[in-house]
């Protein structure tokens, strides 16, 4: 055996399917040509599987000469035991095939017998069969595999033809010899359910709630900024707070524990201190969002403490927008702070391409020429310079952008570089404003790279931190943390193509080439001048003692919790329900069974114990109950569901320990043995010995139902022969409930409560044997009432109640106005059918007609009412009112209509804007018609209700969304389909002009805008009121702006700076007041009207009006907000 250096293993094209091998495959098996089923999973995902290959291989070839080939005739043969990686490998050959015609091959870990439970190996490797005549014909396959318990060995099932093989002209069998070679290179296997981050990095990671990756890896930036961390733990809090109500103590007790804890920190304390619930934590967000809101928040929390300040002496650095004009002397500035930089990464190869582009000047010239106050319309550059950078740079890469042709967005995985370096001083601080101070000097190092891995639509989030600015780098994924070289930090996080090795070397392929999804999202550099102010230490004293005190008890409870975890193997839990259990539970806690185990005395004991001893120390003391006075019975699951006691414990069964009696207690693996001890007291209240129990006696426990009250205790337990009948315990029963011994009772047997009640009448006369009776069954009994009597109560017997116990269901109710806020809540029933759900309703609101309580279900997940109401007696009972999904909810909303819902959903309403021809003021109208009213009735509704110009005016629906009119509605159009939910409905008077107009008159869509630049990119927003103009043939835009501002009544010194543009998809196209306005509108090549437009662009100085965000009734996609 040779050591050699690693080589790239190639990969065949026409491999078969590779497997492990098995004695146990009967037939000939098939052979699978073309590529090998396998995942080739790029090295940034590696983390996602449970073990993750890392460092360089160590590799050697093996080669093995089997002599007297043909004469073999063993069905498998192994080679001897070689070394690689420190790990014992063999190879495993069939000389005739497994099971195939072919010869079978195999890589074999050699000890796997004798490994430990759970090992792992990880192993890229090649098998050969060498041609001894032509070595170029060597045959020679390679894969690799991840090597554990159930797949000890893997290869090639048909590796070559038998018939080659044997043929001794093939020069594969020379001399009766085979020659075999065995390439191997082992990496070293992080398995990830022992790795331990912090002996292996220094380092803890965080636990991931469900989708808070994101959230992870900027937490643990934020963490390793030392100067950040000082200033959170010296954030004020107080012994009383509560981590999950104050994010100050909550970020502190995070931090605490990533600097001293041994294991991966939860989260859930923060989130919680957000105010988030669970299903924020199942929402993944943006990196860059949380960054922003967080540092707000903190900022917000430090106002007014000593570390005042903190985030903008970190974080905050200013730059100046500027407009300069060319041909006069007028320049205006505008100095704008910021926390983050958004670099282009599209269409820029690296960091110092972005800031080339971010400070790129723009000319103002020609149709977007600047109105310079009383200079006029000027010629100008426009454009950012910085007057100072923060000591710690985050830089937000663009990877997400929206895609106007395909209407979506899409990330960018182009290839970016970044340096280990940044210099924004260099080409004589070309990025600079005149204002800067050059005495700083702007050069910066590389503290961490976020990187997400994944598409548009959702991935993964990790984070590449160096926390001493040393050349070593980790990579924190969760919980996992872990060393890595500069070269996965910086190199493999760039984005771009990969190249895959080629597949078979000396030939001209093409080479396979693949997109990395993986790529760096967010860069945080730190200042070279600053940076030992930034990297400080940071230790105990800088948190404060209740803090520390606090921390310290949850790490030691932390640690006796595992240590009683690792102990638990030794030790069984007895739970011991007595009498004093069931009164204390049966009729409050519970009205099903006898007990809730979980809240009985346990006693935690070793598993060694006698049981004979743990009733003399531990029953005897507990309970003051001396041994001989002690039986204890066992407790049994029945076929029903229910558990009840179900035989004592033999004397022979007390002797053994008390993990002997566990197993005997019960099948499944479980650490607990529960159990009923049953005392017999005296006349005087003593205890006494038990009474002896034969095979003829029973024991039942009774529970007592007082139908006024609604009440079910327990009152006692029995020993019955099984001979005997209910008849002759009638008068023991009426002792024990306190009535007279002549009183008429009725009985009953509960049997199960899932998925139905059942609870049945016992015959009197009927023996206890024959009503199949038996040890541990429940008798329930109660007043036979008059007939007069069951009238006034709600359930006059023990199986109505227990079925009203079974479904009643407590439902908080909210308007539907205030979905925060309940409003009352009502005791329902899960089978009340809709009727007695409204009706009670309607009931507790004082309101005489149910049918006008309309309902809305909850919706679990977002906590919000559902966007669809329930119809009138549209589901049968209260629970599909309240389930969502595999949840019930416990939440309704009611609105209270003017008229019945039956009534209502034959209607439609209609949410319509209606504005005044003679004055600026805009109503909002509930219009209510049947849904096969038109347009036209909706309108003619309209008219009885708002004051018109003019008796006869006539009227026009229309359909307005974010501020463009979409559509004239005709006038017989059904409004049944008229959706008010997402577009504004407007109403108003048609104007004269507009009815005459002549055949060459046009009536064209005319918006408000504005262009907005962000990083250099413009984008026009429409705002305001859209309206139609008419224009007529030859008509000049001097002529339009006339009749525009007289419309919009706008003063002369405000209209002057407005501009006047024709748009075409978003595109303006400016105007001069000699244009023909009408020539511009004759093209019929855009999907719709509201694309083409006359725009008017100017400062939007309008008030919101509340009815233009009237979009959807609810919505579903949540910004990142933190509440608290």
């Amino acid at each position: 055996m040779t050591m050699m250096t690693p080589q790239p293993l190639d990969q065949q094209e026409d491999e078969e399917m590779l497997v492990p091998h098995s004695d146990f495959v009967e037939g000939p098996q098939p052979l699978v040509e073309g590529p090998q089923p396998m995942e080739v999973a790029q090295p940034e995902n590696a983390s996602t599987a449970e073990n993750q290959a890392v460092d360089e291989p160590q590799a050697s070839r093996f080669t093995w000469t089997i002599e007297n080939f043909s004469r073999l005739n063993l069905k498998k043969l192994y080679s001897e035991v070689f070394i690689v990686g420190g790990y014992k490998w063999r190879v495993l050959i069939f000389p005739k095939g497994n099971n195939v015609d072919y010869l079978s091959m195999y890589l074999d870990v050699a000890d796997s017998a004798a490994l430990p439970y759970g090992w792992s190996r990880y192993a890229q490797f090649s098998l050969a069969v060498v041609n001894q005549i032509h070595n170029k014909f060597t045959i020679k396959k390679d894969t690799q595999h991840q090597f554990n318990q159930r797949e000890s060995d893997w290869g090639f099932t048909s590796f070559m033809p038998l018939s080659e093989l044997y043929d001794p002209s093939k020069g594969y069998l020379v001399n009766d010899s085979v020659v075999v070679e065995a390439d191997v290179a082992v990496r070293k296997v992080i398995d990830y359910w022992t790795y331990d981050s912090k002996k292996e990095t220094g380092y803890v990671g965080l636990k991931n709630q469900g989708a808070t990756c994101y959230m992870n890896s900027l937490l643990q930036t934020l963490y390793h900024i030392p100067y950040f961390r000082k200033a959170v733990y010296h954030m004020p809090t107080t012994e009383n707070d509560m981590p999950s109500g104050s994010i100050p103590l909550a970020l502190q007790s995070l931090f605490y524990k990533l600097q001293y804890s041994d294991t991966s920190v939860a989260t859930k304390e923060l989130t919680k201190s957000f105010g988030w619930d669970t299903y924020d934590s199942f929402m993944q967000h943006d990196v860059q969002e949380l960054n922003r809101v967080l540092c707000e928040k903190l900022e917000d929390k430090m106002k007014g403490t000593v570390v005042e300040g903190t985030i903008q002496k970190l974080f905050e650095g200013h730059h100046m927008n500027y407009i300069e004009c060319i041909n006069v002397n007028f320049k205006s500035t505008r100095k704008e702070s910021f926390y983050d930089l958004q670099l282009d990464v599209k269409g820029c190869k690296d960091v110092y391409a972005s800031f080339d582009k971010y400070v790129e000047v723009e000319r103002l010239e020609g149709d977007n020429k600047y109105h310079a106050e009383e200079h006029g319309l000027q010629d100008a550059r426009k454009g950012v310079l910085f007057i100072d950078f923060p000591p710690v740079l985050q830089l937000q890469l663009k990877r997400f952008e929206y895609d106007f042709m395909r209407d979506t967005m899409v990330k960018i995985n182009d290839r970016y570089e970044f340096p280990l370096q940044l210099d924004l001083d260099r080409e004589s601080g070309k990025y600079l404003s005149p204002d800067a101070d050059r005495s700083v000097r702007n050069l910066y190092t590389l503290h961490s790279v976020l990187v997400h891995s994944g598409g548009v639509h959702g991935g993964h989030y990790y984070a590449f931190i160096r926390p001493t600015l040393s050349d070593q780098w980790y990579k924190f994924d969760d919980e996992r943390v872990t060393k890595e070289d500069v070269k996965r930090a910086l190199e493999e996080q760039y984005g771009g193509e990969e190249e895959l090795p080629q597949t078979n070397p000396g030939f001209n392929n093409t080479p396979f080439k693949f997109t990395k999804y993986s790529n760096a999202y967010m860069l945080v550099y730190i200042r070279e001048s600053d940076k030992d102010k930034i990297i400080c230490d940071v230790d105990e004293k800088d948190i404060a003692e209740h803090l520390r005190i606090r921390l310290k008890k949850e790490q030691e409870e932390k640690e006796d919790k595992r240590r009683y975890k690792a102990q638990a193997h030794l030790y069984t839990i007895i739970k011991v329900a007595r009498d004093e259990d069931l009164r204390e539970q049966i009729g409050k806690d519970i009205h099903f069974d006898l007990v809730d185990h979980d809240k009985v005395r346990s006693f935690r004991i070793q598993k060694q114990m006698p049981f004979n001893l743990f009733k003399q120390e531990e029953v005897a003391k507990e309970f003051g109950i001396p041994v001989q006075y002690q039986r204890f019975w066992i407790w049994a699951k029945r076929q029903n569901h229910t558990y009840r006691p179900n035989r004592p414990l033999t004397p022979q069964e007390e002797t053994q320990t008390v993990g002997q009696l566990r197993e005997v207690s019960t099948k499944t693996h479980n650490a607990e043995l529960k159990l009923f001890l049953e005392v017999e007291y005296g006349l005087d209240l003593r205890p006494i010995p038990p009474p002896d129990k034969t095979k003829e006696d029973i024991l039942l426990f009774f529970k007592l139902y007082d139908p006024e009250k609604e009440e079910l205790r327990y009152v006692s337990r029995l020993f019955v022969k099984c001979s005997g009948k209910p008849s002759e315990i009638l008068t023991k029963l009426n002792e024990l409930a306190g009535f007279a011994p002549e009183e008429e009772i009725e009985i009953f047997e509960e049997i199960k409560y899932e998925p139905n009640v059942m609870c049945e009448r016992l015959c009197r006369r009927t023996s206890f044997r024959f009503s199949q009776i038996e040890d541990g069954d429940i008798i329930c009994f109660q007043k036979r009432l008059s007939p007069e009597s069951e009238e006034q109560v709600r359930y006059p017997d023990v199986p109505m109640f227990l079925e009203y116990v079974k479904n009643r269901q407590v439902v908080h109710f909210r308007a539907l106005e205030r979905p925060k806020e309940d409003d009352f809540c009502l005791e329902l029933a899960k089978n009340h059918t809709y009727d007695d759900v409204v009706e009670r309703v309607a009931q507790r609101l004082g309101l005489n007609d149910p049918s006008k309580i309309r309902l809305t279900p909850h919706n679990c997940y977002s906590q919000q009412p559902k966007p669809n109401f329930i119809k009138y007696r549209s589901v049968d009972h209260l629970l599909d009112m309240l389930v969502h999904y595999n949840q019930i909810s416990d939440i309704l909303y009611y609105e209270v209509l003017d008229i019945p819902l039956p009534e209502l959903q034959c209607l439609k309403t209609l949410k319509v804007a209606f504005h005044y021809a003679t004055k600026d003021e805009v109503i909002i109208l509930n219009v209510r018609l049947p849904k096969l009213s038109t347009v036209e009735d909706v309108l003619n509704e309209i008219k009885t209700k708002v004051e018109l110009s003019q008796p006869n005016a006539e009227l026009r629906l229309l359909e307005v969304f974010y501020h463009k009119i979409y559509k004239i509605f005709p006038l017989n159009e059904k409004i049944e389909n008229i959706n008010d939910q997402y577009w504004t409905l407007r109403a108003e008077e048609i104007p004269d002009e507009e009815k005459n107009l002549g055949p060459h008159d046009r009536l064209i869509h005319v918006y408000h805008f504005t262009k907005e630049t962000a990083q250099n990119q413009m984008q026009v927003q429409n705002f305001g009121e859209p309206f139609f103009l008419v224009i007529r043939e030859g008509e000049t835009l001097a002529e339009v702006k006339v009749r525009i501002q007289k419309k919009l009544q706008v003063p002369d010194e405000e209209f002057s700076k407005w501009k006047f543009a024709f748009l075409s998809l978003g595109r303006p196209e400016y105007l001069q007041d000699t244009d023909i306005v009408s020539s511009r509108f004759q093209r019929r090549d855009v999907y719709g009207a509201w694309e083409q437009y006359l725009g008017l662009e100017h400062s939007d100085t309008t008030p919101k009006r509340a009815y233009v965000s009237n979009q959807n009734r609810h919505t579903f996609e949540k910004p990142v907000k933190i509440y608290n």
